[in-house]
């Protein structure tokens, strides 16, 4: 079985640290302080920091587009 893909945020393209929560051994998967967002049959993965600056348009729903 291949290795799973590579973890990235899919607002600024940052990929996990080695020291945060849950990144270390486990490829493929987010770090537990990373969020997660299903739709349109995909998963995409968000860093904190990005979670942080857009948590009023994630709330809403709104389409990525529309975030600052």
């Amino acid at each position: 079985m291949p290795d799973p893909a590579p973890v990235a945020c899919a607002s600024c393209g940052r990929t996990p640290r080695a020291d945060e929560a849950g990144a270390a051994g486990a490829p493929g998967r987010a770090p537990f302080t990373w969020s997660l967002e299903t739709g349109d049959g995909r998963v995409s993965h968000r860093c904190p920091e990005c979670t942080r600056g857009n948590a009023r348009s994630i709330e809403a729903k709104l389409d990525d587009h529309w975030w600052e």
